[in-house]
């Protein structure tokens, strides 16, 4: 794990008393770990577990990562560093008909984007829960010599009719008390692909009467004819999810399991399955142990992996990138920053509660780490002329902006000052309204880094609009020289060269969603899309930012935080994606 320890004080977290208890008690203090997963008597012959924790972030590859996974990322890669403890990067890989390599590639991707890493303690511990097959087809007919498994051939409908109620007990499968042996012929002939898909599922034989309904019987096996990703053509027979979890936990050593709050029902079984192997010598002792805490619940965005299928797949969106989207790809395209990220999970904290977050806050956060990280640059995004009518025709000279106004070892940088410039269209009042210190005629204010203008006038096109803005310039009052301080302004503005600017397009990214809760009144999220999400002006821009390199963030002075785009910028032809405002434009809506 390779992400430095935050600075910030760690926010509510519940899960860091457990962990501080369990290493106060010596809970894990006498495990052993045989240099990479295995059974008990593999782990028993290994040296002392040199990870006081280990955690696990184990992503289905089945689709990308989105910002509530970035949540749990900086959870347990979080308290796997903050412990001294490891964080295993597992993928879940237990459905082949689902799971891709381009998923595997982008997660991996992600996750080091975010500042994490799987190398620790000398060694990797990057894993794939499709490399443990053999052992959970072990852990299998463990369970079925125990008299604990049973091979049912009832149809899908008939066991989730005799499954029962949450307030009417199940009906035991008429196949239920069949002998270890024919269980484990049963089970022998599915591994080797005599039983077609769906014919017949292995299930634990726990309790019908069970109050919980996931005590009652669950299927651990079924039949599914798929080429695997990893696998190949190996095995026709899976594992079902709720079964292979826990013993990738157990095969890994993995001390606190962590998972959301739509597991909790499933902890009993997790803890039933593996009392009962380790019982059975297979799984070495002290086992893990599950922790629940809410997930992200995010207004102004969907994290429904089929909502989000549907945005990509019906060209709502131009991608899983579109920075529009919630995904990591599409956040990282915006220009949102892991340091973002790690913040925003520190100030929501984790617990059991249920909640929403608002979307300003993850706002914030990008907004506190971009102002300390991000140079400042000028850019004019509405521009009109603004015509410097005593200024020499042809003259031009070096005026000194700096780059980060909290940073003076970034120094200064020059930007061009000529005859005619672009200024804001919203600088410039014809008639000002009260409290307006902008242009306006008779009134004086100062180029930001340059000189002290005197309006002077305006010209219109035949319909009435102003195209062009006349000022005189005051020769002894540039910035940095003696006279700057010489005649009092209370307007100051910012502007970049005609002659030397860079014309380019950038794009005003906003909330893909115009509500809180998309799909809350009418049933239907995509009644709520945002039709001002993008919008794609033409602008001027200092020239310096044509040199910006794909994904480099700069502050636009008054305008926001912008990124040069990482898919369609070009060697000196940057395009800019606006990342977030300066302050929240959302609080009046």
């Amino acid at each position: 794990m390779s992400a430095e320890k935050s600075a910030n004080p760690p926010a509510s977290n519940f899960i860091r008393g457990i962990i501080d208890r369990d290493l106060s008690q010596g809970t894990y203090a006498n495990r052993r770990w045989a240099g990479k997963p295995g059974l008990a008597a593999d782990h028993a012959q290994g040296a002392a577990d040199p990870a006081k924790i280990r955690t696990r972030f184990p992503p289905e590859p089945n689709g990308y990562l989105h910002i509530g996974h970035a949540k749990s990322i900086c959870l347990n890669f979080g308290l796997a560093r903050d412990y001294a403890g490891v964080c295993h990067m597992r993928f879940d890989d237990t459905n082949p008909e689902k799971e891709e390599q381009e998923y595997v590639d982008s997660i991996s991707e992600m996750v080091q984007w975010l500042g994490f890493g799987w190398d620790a303690l000398g060694q990797s511990h990057l894993y794939y829960a499709s490399d443990y097959f053999d052992w959970m087809y072990q852990a299998a007919e463990t369970l079925i010599q125990q008299g604990l498994a049973y091979v049912d051939e009832q149809s899908a409908e008939e066991m989730r009719v005799n499954r029962g109620t949450l307030t009417q007990a199940g009906k035991n499968s008429p196949w239920r008390d069949r002998s270890i042996e024919d269980n484990l012929q049963r089970f022998r002939e599915m591994r080797d692909g005599k039983h077609a898909d769906g014919s017949m599922v292995l299930r634990a034989k726990i309790d019908m009467a069970s109050p919980n309904i996931n005590m009652r019987d669950p299927a651990i096996y079924r039949i599914k004819h798929a080429t695997h990703h990893n696998t190949g053509d190996r095995w026709c027979i899976y594992p079902m999810y709720t079964f292979a979890h826990p013993l990738e936990d157990a095969f890994e050593n993995i001390t606190h399991s962590i998972c959301t709050l739509e597991f909790e029902d499933q902890r009993p079984f997790y803890d039933w399955l593996l009392t009962r192997l380790a019982e059975a010598g297979m799984l070495a002792q002290p086992l893990p142990k599950q922790y629940e805490f809410a997930r992200l619940n995010l207004t102004y965005v969907v994290l429904s992996k089929r909502k989000l299928i549907e945005l990509v797949e019906k060209n709502y969106v131009t991608g899983w990138d579109d920075p529009r989207l919630p995904t990591l790809a599409g956040a990282r395209r915006r220009g949102y920053t892991p340091e973002g990220f790690h913040l925003f999970a520190e100030r929501i904290g984790v617990s059991k509660a249920d909640s929403w977050i608002d979307y300003s806050i993850l706002e914030d956060c990008m907004r506190e780490t971009l102002e300390i990280a991000a140079e400042r640059r000028i850019a004019v995004l509405d521009p009109i002329q603004l015509v410097i009518d005593n200024y020499p025709a042809g003259q031009e000279e070096d005026c000194y902006a700096t780059n980060h106004p909290h940073k003076p070892e970034l120094g200064k940088r020059t930007v061009k000052l000529s005859r005619t410039l672009w200024i804001e269209r919203e600088d410039f009042m014809e008639q000002p309204e009260k409290g307006y210190f902008r242009l306006f005629p008779g009134n004086m204010v100062r180029l930001r880094y340059g000189y002290v203008v005197k309006c002077t006038g305006c010209e219109k096109d035949a319909a009435g609009n102003i195209t062009v803005v006349h000022c005189e310039y005051l020769p002894d009052t540039k910035s940095g020289t003696p006279g700057a301080d010489s005649v009092k302004v209370k307007g100051n503005i910012h502007w970049v060269s005609a002659a030397h600017a860079y014309q380019a397009n950038i794009r005003l990214y906003d909330r893909l969603f115009k509500t809180p809760h998309p799909g809350s009144e009418t049933d239907n999220y995509l009644d709520d899309l945002n039709p001002e999400s993008v919008r794609e002006i033409s602008v001027q821009l200092e020239a310096s930012l044509q040199q910006a390199q794909a994904g480099e963030t700069f502050q636009f002075e008054r305008h926001g935080y912008f990124v040069a785009d990482r898919v369609e910028s070009k060697p000196n032809a940057p395009v800019f994606n606006r990342t977030v405002t300066l302050r929240d434009t959302w609080q009046k809506k």
